[in-house]
């Protein structure tokens, strides 16, 4: 059984959903605190082929808030300008640009929506099933509740535990932070996935060069659900 954790991320990267793919669990911790200037309430899309944030707003902001604490803010006003901003950059030159419409329509209009922690999950839920994912997906508030005082390490060693999961699969970010022998010392097998950047290229609205990494958004707009699915299989595990 493999497992992965992440903070749950607005419209994120294709390294997110390859992360998610190569698990048979994954795990957002919507109960850690928030971070400002972080990708759960951001990202980036293209417009006239620059990098260009977007963000949803969000009540209260601070770090001393759980991320399931944070409360969105007037999501349908956000739903309709972000809607003429995909408009603007993508509608006319984006050949997936109604299949994606349509895919987002579904996750804003899923239900009324409080936080953005519930926000991000059934977003990523709905792209998951979009892309024929299957991997299962749960927040930490509601599995591991238990574990939420531990700090780091013990907390993934505990939520392993909880799922009888033998391997832990980490963003390649995490290099720096876990040590693969104390993983080994939990009965754990640690590995870090790093996307192949040479391999995820397609043709984007008024880029030159290729602009890698922006959200999912990007990719759906400019790629068919298989050739989407094949970026998602561009990752390597060491």
């Amino acid at each position: 059984m493999k497992l992965a954790i992440m903070q749950p991320y607005l419209f994120p990267y294709i390294g997110y959903f390859q992360l998610i793919k190569s698990v048979d669990i994954f795990i957002l911790y919507d109960d850690v605190n928030f971070r400002k200037q972080s990708w759960i309430n951001r990202n980036k899309i293209l417009l006239n082929g620059n990098e260009h944030f977007f963000t949803i707003p969000c009540k209260g902001i601070s770090s001393y808030k759980k991320i399931n604490e944070v409360e969105l803010h007037d999501l349908n006003a956000f739903k309709t300008d972000f809607f003429k901003l995909l408009e603007h950059s993508y509608a006319t030159k984006s050949p997936f640009y109604k299949e994606t419409i349509n895919l987002l329509n579904s996750i804003f209009d899923y239900k009324d929506f409080s936080t953005i922690s519930e926000f991000n999950f059934i977003s990523l839920v709905q792209i998951c099933k979009y892309l024929k994912i299957d991997t299962k997906i749960k927040l930490s508030s509601e599995c591991v509740a238990e574990t939420e005082q531990l700090k780091r390490e013990n907390r993934i060693f505990a939520i392993c535990n909880h799922f009888k999961a033998s391997s832990y699969v980490n963003a390649q970010g995490g290099e720096s932070l876990y040590d693969k022998s104390e993983f080994i010392d939990n009965d754990i097998e640690l590995n870090f996935i790093s996307p192949i950047e040479s391999q995820i290229n397609y043709k984007q609205v008024k880029s030159a060069p290729f602009i890698p990494w922006l959200s999912i958004i990007d990719i759906l707009m400019n790629n068919s659900i298989q050739q989407s699915q094949s970026f998602l299989n561009s990752y390597q595990l060491n």
